[in-house]
């Protein structure tokens, strides 16, 4: 009989992976609860039409990557391939966006059907961070603020390079978009065959092509910056003081455009070349008009999604994995002969009294020897053995497996004592 294997580009975590998973979920997660943002959860699957509304007909996410299908019911849904528009419907949905601000963070699956690459996959894992009802650059700031505070915590700092650009108000990218196809019209044989495509669709998304030819052919096309209004120029210069005055480091990058139709004004990625051709590793910006045009009231908005695969990649890279993260135990409790009830009541006795030791409990069965060998694969720091002769005397032996410290024949209370030194 075959066997089933993973569908292509959705992976499996194994246990020798998630403890590094962890930790870097564990990092971000605190800033944010640092920073005063709340967790929401939303559901993987939505109503097609929320991700056509708010992301765009003739993006590629919609037009060839979404993976879309009919429920029982003839209703047409959507596995969620980006978070922000989920966010957005969760919190119409339920009123708490009308006259209110929301700091707000998720984290989960998306899913989009690309060609699977390192970094990239069809299912991938994101943390994303939405805020609502804030107008000024200051929330742009803080946004900014908080990512550039997860890269250095994570040790990745030094790696990676924010490039920010201003997309300005709708009618000034309708505008600069008039200037941009009448310019790309004169030079359209020279384009590579999927920015002519975009060329009658999408002709923003050009800017972002990464083939080389056309990337030369944009070296005199018209610059977004010199088409802002006036408040979107005064927005841009407030956020780049902003980060000037807490030492954030930024190069402005009038060709980054976002792939989403919902931007406006503020955008940025924090991009590094240590991952190859997947070089973003967190990307956002303002969002203002998404929230009516999904039948809400007008509310400004600013996000940032982070990419979990690339993001545990680069840690990797970097070689800043902490030690002991693949520790499944602090200590290993081998029990020898009849004593399996006895080793039970003070493995419990153990998690009850001193919680922050990981205690892992023999089972199973085996001999002395066999069970040591077990206790050193994993990574345990000290083994306790309980023999029937220790379980008679009241007592339990303490060995040392990484350190040269004779072992030791305590009473439990005094072992109990000795393992709360480990904190």
């Amino acid at each position: 009989m075959k066997k089933i294997q993973a569908i292509r580009g959705m992976n499996d975590l194994l246990p020798a992976d998630s403890p590094l998973w962890q930790y870097v979920e564990a990092v971000v997660t605190d800033i944010l609860a640092r920073y005063g943002y709340q967790e929401i959860r939303f559901p993987i699957v939505e109503a097609t039409e929320l991700f056509k509304r708010s992301i765009g007909e003739v993006t590629d996410i919609v037009e060839k990557e979404m993976y879309t299908f009919e429920d029982r019911n003839g209703d047409s849904l959507t596995l969620r391939p980006e978070g922000t528009a989920c966010c957005v419907r969760a919190c119409e949905e339920n009123g708490l966006l009308y006259n209110q601000t929301q700091r707000l963070w998720y984290m989960g699956p998306m899913f989009r059907h690309e060609r699977p690459q390192k970094g990239r996959y069809r299912q991938f894992h994101q943390i994303g961070v939405e805020t609502f009802g804030i107008q000024g650059p200051d929330i742009d700031a803080e946004v900014l603020l908080l990512s550039a505070r997860i890269l250095r915590e994570l040790g990745v700092g030094d790696a990676v390079q924010l490039q920010i650009n201003s997309l300005g108000s709708a009618e000034a990218r309708s505008a600069y978009k008039d200037a941009l196809v009448s310019y790309l019209n004169q030079v359209a044989e020279q384009l590579d065959e999927d920015s002519k495509r975009r060329l009658g669709t999408n002709p923003l998304r050009i800017l972002d092509s990464k083939d080389t030819s056309t990337q030369a052919l944009l070296n005199n096309a018209p610059v977004l910056l010199d088409y802002l209004d006036e408040e979107s120029h005064a927005h841009f210069e407030g956020l780049k003081q902003l980060l000037d005055a807490a030492g954030i480091a930024y190069q402005v990058n009038p060709r980054l455009v976002r792939g989403l139709d919902y931007y406006g004004k503020t955008a940025f990625e924090w991009v590094t070349d240590k991952l190859g051709a997947q070089s973003t590793v967190c990307a956002g910006g303002r969002y203002d008009g998404l929230v009516e045009q999904l039948g809400g009231k007008a509310t400004p908005a600013v996000g940032f999604g982070i990419g979990l695969e690339r993001l545990v990649l680069l840690v990797q890279a970097l070689t800043v994995v902490p030690e002991g993260l693949d520790q499944q135990a602090d200590v290993y409790l081998v029990a020898v002969g009849n004593v399996q009830q006895q080793a039970f009541q003070l493995a419990e006795r153990i998690r009850d009294e001193l919680p922050f030791v990981r205690l892992l409990a023999h089972c199973g069965g085996g001999n002395f020897k066999n069970q040591l060998k077990k206790a050193d694969k994993s990574g345990a720091d000290i083994a306790l053995i309980l023999g029937e002769d220790e379980v008679r005397d009241g007592k339990v032996v303490v060995k040392f497996l990484r350190d040269d410290v004779a072992q030791q024949t305590l009473s439990q209370e005094d072992a109990v004592t000795l393992l709360a030194g480990l904190e």
